[in-house]
């Protein structure tokens, strides 16, 4: 299980994003049917216009679970002062399907950075039961850690993180 950690210290998500933690739960992260989400890759923004396919495995089917998708590099990595901004928030999804079958509380907005090179970070939270969960009033400032102890959710389960840089038109040849 190290080893599934070891990329998110390397990239600051535990630390900046999120505490550490031991992964428990296999979630596999997939843009456009074939473009699966590795720690550290890096994906065109125009790759990522439509919300991923999350899928949920080596859980109960009973379980609920939380997903949460934000860029802690708002709105430069060099200067993230609007740190996080969030992108994405699904809850009640059900152990071994993916996210369609959850509630969107937050919807999906795709990323587009304007400076720098940005993380995009999704995390997998495992309710403790199904639950409604406030909206944010705000897309910048979200701070993970809160609202995962503000919805008594404890450590993350699963997290796995992309970077993205601004698409040139150029580079969307």
């Amino acid at each position: 299980m190290a080893r599934l950690v070891e990329p998110l210290i390397v990239g600051k998500v535990i630390g900046e994003v999120l505490d550490s933690f031991s992964p428990s739960v296999k979630m596999t992260v997939t843009y456009n049917s074939n473009n699966q989400v590795f720690n550290g890759h890096e994906f065109f923004p125009s790759t990522v216009a439509l919300p991923p396919k999350v899928e949920i495995q080596g859980a109960e089917l009973r379980s609920l679970f939380t997903l949460v998708m934000t860029d802690p590099d708002v709105p430069g990595p060099s200067d993230p002062y609007l740190r996080e901004h969030l992108h994405w928030i699904v809850t009640d999804i059900p152990g071994t399907t993916n996210a369609t079958f959850g509630r969107e509380v937050v919807g999906y907005e795709n990323p587009r950075p304007s400076i720098g090179i940005h993380r995009f970070v999704f995390v997998l939270f495992k309710q403790k039961r199904r639950q409604l969960v406030d909206k944010p009033s705000s897309r910048d400032h979200f701070n993970t850690r809160q609202f995962a102890e503000d919805n008594d959710l404890g450590l993350p389960v699963a997290a796995v993180y992309f970077n993205a840089q601004r698409e040139t038109a150029a580079r969307r040849r």
